[in-house]
């Protein structure tokens, strides 16, 4: 390696030969066992019974690109071992994040006997014993931070259980949804030549929701998206074909880099602006002529969202000028009537880049405020939501990333109690945004040599950031 990428290497933590191979040349093969994830087991063994006895299995996901992959991914594999698999995402605007209870009672109405819930339901404790009620078992794949006490599931297959040794706890919810599929069809008495080239095409799906979902591109995430992005050379999806050409890339494969701003931003817009059925049936129709219209349709939708983002932060920052944001707020609450709840999300992100401190964005319509937050690497949002649980009708997320509701006339004083807890534990530094070069380089080294040593060390994103010189 030049000496400036070797550099990059060192400071990435990798710093002996040994490591520094398997980051630069991941392999397929290092995958980790999806049976050790604590539950997988159980998951099994109900979803072949289901297969078996011919019950209707629904997959329950949720409206983000890490939601819709994880339910296209997760059909695909139920279909291809003989099963009936429905699917079902909620509404954004109309029914909120996650399974509800009258989602329960709507699949019952569907002969629905199994539920397996993607990207979401750790938290769905109240609808998971409604659907016990109804007859209905569930089983829970997730990966955002878990309760005290787990849902009353079949199975809860989650690499952030307290009690799960999985060795990747960064899995995205299509990492974990990914998992469940190599399982069960690890379990179908398929050659493993077929098995392996099934579970590398689902990689494409994979690598998409790993660099969407913003969770570090280390480890087995890495070789999710490194080999991912690699088979996007030969996409036989009708809908991700069309998606991609849509995007521009007809002639080159997109890095995660662009991946993250073009492809996943129109997956995302459908369920934004929208219903995120339409590119959940993008992925599934076999039709390219129905894929390309929808694949049309999202890029215009994501045109209307970057319009209501523009609006929205173009309002914060005028208001941000008329009261500057000062020291005492270590933490920022932010809303508005009108705000489109679709694209509050985003417009947390540009606070959080514009202030380098934790920001929440919320719309208010008809008394009750939904939003999202963001936070910077020195502060756990969730934690902080936690502290303050009485204050919402529903709430959860990561540590930096997090979605909440509540009645509009607790927002002054939850920007009182999040401006509190940020403000005892946030130093000023903490809120200096920071510039760490990873090497000083002469103009000389600046070579092809250099250049192709990077793109070994890509792709960047989440604690494999691009390199700075």
């Amino acid at each position: 390696m030049p000496r400036p990428a070797a550099e990059v290497l060192w400071r990435r933590g990798l710093r002996d030969p040994e490591s520094a191979r398997h980051f630069l040349d991941p392999r397929i093969e290092d995958l980790h066992d999806p049976f050790l994830l604590r539950d997988m087991d159980l998951a099994v063994e109900r979803i072949r019974r289901a297969i078996r006895d011919g019950e209707r299995i629904e997959i329950h996901g949720d409206y983000d690109v890490d939601g819709v992959t994880s339910t296209v991914l997760l059909k695909t594999a139920l279909d291809m071992t003989g099963g009936d698999a429905g699917w079902h995402i909620p509404h954004r605007l109309h029914d909120g994040y996650g399974m509800q209870p009258a989602a329960m009672d709507e699949a019952a109405t569907r002969g629905t006997r199994l539920i397996v819930s993607v990207d979401n339901g750790i938290r769905a404790t109240a609808a998971i014993a409604r659907g016990n009620e109804l007859g209905i078992d569930t089983i829970v794949t997730d990966h955002h931070l878990p309760e005290a006490e787990l849902p009353p599931a079949v199975a809860v297959i989650n690499p952030n259980r307290t009690d799960c040794d999985y060795p990747n706890p960064n899995l995205c919810g299509a990492g974990v949804a990914f998992k469940l599929a190599h399982a069960v069809l690890s379990r179908a008495g398929w050659p493993d030549a077929k098995l392996y080239r099934v579970l590398e095409s689902f990689l494409k799906m994979v690598a998409i929701a790993t660099v969407a979902d913003i969770v570090p591109l280390t480890g087995e995430n890495r070789i999710i998206v490194k080999h991912g992005l690699a088979g996007l050379a030969n996409v036989r999806n009708a809908g991700l074909r069309a998606l991609l050409k849509a995007a521009g890339f007809t002639d080159r494969v997109p890095d995660a880099t662009e991946v993250g701003f073009r492809v996943a931003p129109a997956i995302n817009a459908s369920g934004r602006m929208q219903s995120a059925g339409q590119a959940v049936r993008m992925f599934l129709t076999t039709d390219a002529e129905e894929a390309a219209t929808i694949a049309r349709e999202l890029m215009a939708l994501n045109q209307e969202r970057q319009t209501a983002e523009r609006a929205i932060v173009s309002e914060i920052l005028a208001r941000c000028e008329e009261t500057p944001v000062s020291d005492d707020d270590a933490a920022l609450v932010l809303w508005g009537a009108g705000w489109h709840r679709g694209v509050v999300g985003i417009v947390a992100s540009r606070v959080v880049e514009k202030f380098h401190r934790p920001a929440i964005v919320l719309g208010v319509e008809n008394g009750v405020a939904q939003g999202s937050g963001r936070s910077i690497h020195s502060f756990h949002l969730l934690e902080a939501l936690e502290s303050m649980r009485e204050l919402f009708t529903k709430f959860g997320g990561h540590a930096h990333a997090a979605g909440l509701t509540l009645p509009a006339a607790s927002l002054d004083e939850f920007r009182t109690r999040l401006r509190a807890w940020a403000g005892a534990r946030l130093t000023a530094e903490d809120r200096m945004p920071s510039v760490e070069p990873d090497a000083v380089v002469d103009l000389s080294e600046v070579n092809d040599r250099l250049w192709l040593a990077l793109q070994r060390i890509a792709p960047f994103g989440a604690e494999n950031r691009r390199p700075l010189f």
